[in-house]
């Protein structure tokens, strides 16, 4: 039996897990180096938004991310991601947290020696037994659902190829299944069109659209392209010296709104093109 028959006989659908909301409160990051990351932000993100998170390199963009992560510790002020109070949490807390957050890098994070279907299991592993990790013994209900995820991003087919013989656009769908594959409650996006070409990084975008309308799931991306932040995200933040200077609706943000932004006038590159 084929993968596609396989997975159409058993039915697996990934779970509409209830999806998180994310609150902080005069939230600071500061970093061994005095570099203030994050300053005072206070901001409230729903249960199955879509988000756009815009602003310039240094602007506290990734930073915001990675602290929601629990990868970068808060200095100061409160976050509570789902239930989880990152601000006082410890490190079981965390790991419990990360297990139930998809995370997409700009560098695509894939093991490339590896097959497709190898690197998407890797999104099972908070839910996987010790001992099947260490023996690399998926249950088969693991192998249906990392199917079904490559299946919902359309690059089921190259299940069993390697990671490293595919297209950029093509790992960047694989770290999407491999982040649908933990079932998770929030997508944190980084970056995650950078380093592909105009159609391509439509191409992603559509599907990190489709994973919060169709399966409702909260999905933060952060972009620096004005068309693309206006395009998929229905609210917009904007980021400028780790502070908030824009906050609402994205599809309505006009020029001027993105120079207050990136705190200069617009530029060829802050644009997709064509």
């Amino acid at each position: 039996m084929s993968v596609q028959n396989a997975v159409a006989a058993v039915g697996v659908t990934t779970p509409a897990a209830a999806p998180w909301s994310i609150r902080m409160h005069e939230l600071t990051v500061r970093y061994p180096t005095g570099v203030v990351a994050l300053d005072g932000v206070s901001l409230s993100i729903e249960a199955g938004e879509m988000v756009s998170v815009v602003g310039l390199s240094g602007s506290g963009k990734s930073s915001l991310i990675r602290t929601i992560n629990g990868l970068v510790p808060v200095t100061s002020g409160t976050l509570e991601v789902g239930g989880f109070r990152l601000d006082t949490a410890g490190a079981r807390e965390l790991r419990q947290l990360r297990g139930q957050i998809g995370m997409i890098f700009q560098g695509f994070n894939l093991a490339g020696r590896t097959s497709v279907l190898n690197n998407v299991l890797v999104g099972r592993l908070a839910h996987t037994s010790t001992w099947r990790t260490l023996l690399g013994m998926p249950t088969s209900a693991d192998k249906l659902i990392a199917f079904e995820a490559l299946d919902r991003v359309d690059i089921l087919a190259k299940a069993w190829d390697r990671a490293s013989s595919l297209s950029g656009g093509q790992q960047q769908r694989v770290a999407i299944a491999r982040a649908l594959a933990q079932e998770p409650k929030l997508v944190l996006a980084d970056e995650p069109v950078a380093s592909l070409d105009p159609p391509t990084a439509h191409g992603v975008m559509r599907d990190l659209r489709r994973i919060n309308q169709e399966l409702g799931i909260t999905v933060l991306t952060n972009l620096h392209l004005m068309d693309l932040a206006r395009q998929y995200g229905t609210r917009m933040i904007g980021l400028r010296a780790g502070r908030i200077v824009y906050d609402g609706p994205a599809a309505t943000a006009t020029d001027a709104d993105f120079e207050a932004i990136y705190g200069r006038s617009i530029e060829a590159e802050d644009r997709l093109g064509s």
